[in-house]
């Protein structure tokens, strides 16, 4: 087990710990979460050994093995597969075949095995530094962020492997469902301190959210009392009569602890600006391809697609097979080699690229940068999508070359806040985003009118916002009608052997052409479905604002009527008397198309 006992830390007058304590029990599996920059990644190297607290100290059992994940890159061996089993605890030659599933899960293929560490990119030789912490059996796992750079695929089997992992564990991720599925017991960095509980994030947050409301009650019961006794002592302290009475009072204020007003953290405050589209598609997808390399596959080869003017469309697949590239043609930042992408007259795109802070002037203050996209916006309002993406006061005067990665991602984001959009093409915005800030991200998703295309590796973001799925899987990549649930249950991600919903349950082995023939005939039902629910969704809104009339009209009927007004008699008489014709043909065709969805549900069954 891992105790932490009093632990301060302090950067100049910033407090990250005073006083912490938290201990780790035989088994547990700790989420940790805190906002960016409260000092996860500092206990993490505390723990390590890589930092030194200013006081305090950290206890482990005589012999406790810790396994940090570090971000630091150094190799020793020739390959990929050789690096990895340095780490083992055993004969490397014996034990070999545990490194190579250990990386076969992470993604690696075969020929990458025999490749140099150094020949890989960044994100694979962290990959391998997890490789290595994993097989290396440690007591103790300490994992900062280790699903950056991981693609779905990798990510999911990462999850499987940490749920069943013996040892103790402490996780920081942005990605609060993976926590939720690899951890016992949740922690929140908290107020330089922290608050651990069995069970999941929720649970987490709503105990803090009650334990603040009861501080707050507390807080302003005790000012008020505070001020009625400081009232009574200055009235009567002058008569001598009352002295003794006042004294007693005096002394009773004494002893009063005054409690701090909680204050709030800085958040992210999304709210996507929507700009009216009047038609039904703002971007239209005819038969695309793509590639850059003539002697390979194309990335993407005769894809087909519309996108209507309030689609959710989720993009996955495993890295480099072309999901980035995509976004780059709706946006128009690449050309199809062949097939057309045609986009509407009316169509405002926003389009939000990690590599896209490139191109953020170093020299411009963050105010400058976002006053550019839109010069209509005046500086109060500049100002405010600047403390939406908590550049708050004189900070967003900052100049965007002492910027952080991250904070330069915000400046881009900011730059979407202050651009009216009726279509979003998002590539990982969640990078650099702390947990609060990526709730506070999908909320604003999924409250936006327009379109949204959304590259992303977060199941729990899939499962929110995306409608329909372009996966980046087989061959070529295709489109799913359908959402992410049924993507997995009805196909599932190749390699894998159990479904999202019963991971632990076998499924039975389909062929390639078994499970082809099941995509296509999920797609069909997609096809044939969707405009017909559609239909009676149209239909059933149609009927409730007729209903809403006949509603009305029927209220004005009997107040002209006991007004004697013929006029509106009239009036209101005809408008009732059209509604409910148009009412009676409405539910005609609701509950024909009705039956016709009913029909086509019983088909495919």
């Amino acid at each position: 087990m891992l105790q932490v006992s009093n632990l301060e830390k302090h950067f100049g007058e910033r407090v990250l710990f005073s006083k912490a304590t938290l201990t780790i029990a035989p088994g547990e599996r700790v989420a940790l979460f805190g906002r960016n920059g409260s000092g996860k990644s500092t206990l993490l190297k505390i723990i390590a050994g890589e930092d030194t607290p200013d006081d305090g100290d950290v206890s482990t059992p005589r012999g406790y093995k810790i396994g940090y994940l570090k971000q630091h890159l150094s190799f020793s061996k020739d390959t990929v597969l050789e690096e990895v089993c340095s780490a083992l605890p055993g004969d490397p030659v014996a034990e070999q075949y545990k490194a190579e599933i250990v990386l076969e899960g992470l993604g690696f293929s075969e020929a990458e095995l025999a490749l140099s560490p150094t020949a890989l990119s960044g994100g694979f030789q962290i990959r391998i530094n997890l490789a290595k912490l994993i097989i290396s059996e440690p007591n103790l796992l300490l994992l900062d962020e280790p699903t950056n750079y991981l693609d779905i695929v990798s990510l999911r089997w990462l999850e499987n492997f940490l749920q069943s992992w013996p040892g103790e564990m402490i996780v920081i991720s942005h990605d609060r469902y993976f926590c939720d599925q690899v951890s016992t017991h949740s922690a929140l960095l908290y107020r330089a301190g922290f608050r651990k509980i069995e069970g999941n994030s929720q649970k987490l947050f709503e105990r803090i959210e009650a334990d603040e409301e009861l501080h707050e009650r507390t807080r302003e019961n005790r000012e008020k009392e505070i001020k009625r006794m400081e009232a009574f002592i200055n009235r009567f302290k002058a008569q001598a009569s009352k002295a003794s009475v006042v004294q007693s009072r005096v002394k009773a204020l004494n002893r009063i602890e005054r409690l701090d007003e909680i204050s709030s953290d800085p958040t992210l405050d999304f709210s996507f600006v929507h700009s009216p589209f009047p038609g039904r598609f703002p971007l239209e997808v005819r038969d695309v391809s793509f590639g850059f390399d003539a002697d390979k596959p194309p990335l993407v080869q005769g894809l087909s697609f519309s996108m209507k003017k309030d689609d959710r469309i989720g993009i996955i697949g495993k890295n480099g097979r072309g999901k980035s590239t995509l976004l780059k043609l709706l946006a128009g930042e690449l050309k199809p080699l062949s097939g057309d992408i045609v986009s509407s007259p009316n169509t405002n795109l926003s389009f939000f690229a990690q590599t896209n802070t490139n191109r953020l002037a170093l020299s411009n203050t963050i105010e400058h940068e976002i006053q550019l996209v839109n010069p209509k916006l005046g500086r109060t309002a500049v100002r405010a999508i600047c403390g939406c993406m908590m550049f708050e006061g004189d900070d967003a005067l900052k100049k965007i070359s002492v910027l952080s990665g991250g904070e330069r991602s915000r400046v881009l984001l900011g730059k979407i806040l202050a651009t009216p959009s009726n279509v979003l093409l998002l590539d990982e915005p969640t990078n650099h985003l702390d947990v609060e800030s990526v709730m506070a991200l999908t909320d604003a998703l999924e409250e936006f009118e327009g379109s949204v295309a959304i590259v992303t590796h977060s199941e729990e973001i899939l499962r929110r916002v995306a409608k329909r799925l372009i996966i980046f899987q087989g061959e070529c990549p295709f489109v799913y009608e359908g959402t992410y649930d049924e993507f997995l249950d009805s196909i599932g991600w190749e390699g894998e052997e159990a479904s999202a919903g019963a991971k632990k349950k076998k499924k039975p082995s389909e062929s390639r052409n078994q499970k082809r023939e099941r995509a296509e005939q999920v797609q069909e039902r997609s096809r044939a479905l969707t405009p017909a629910k559609q239909e009676v969704e149209d239909l059933e809104r149609f009927i409730q604002k007729l209903e809403d009339t006949v509603e009305t009209s029927q209220r004005e009927l009997a107040e002209a009527s006991s007004n004697g007004n013929s006029a509106r008699i009239q009036s209101a008489s005809q408008v009732l008397a059209k509604a409910r014709k148009d009412l009676e043909e409405k539910l005609a065709l609701w509950e024909a198309a009705t039956k016709r969805v009913e029909e086509l549900e019983r088909v495919f069954e």
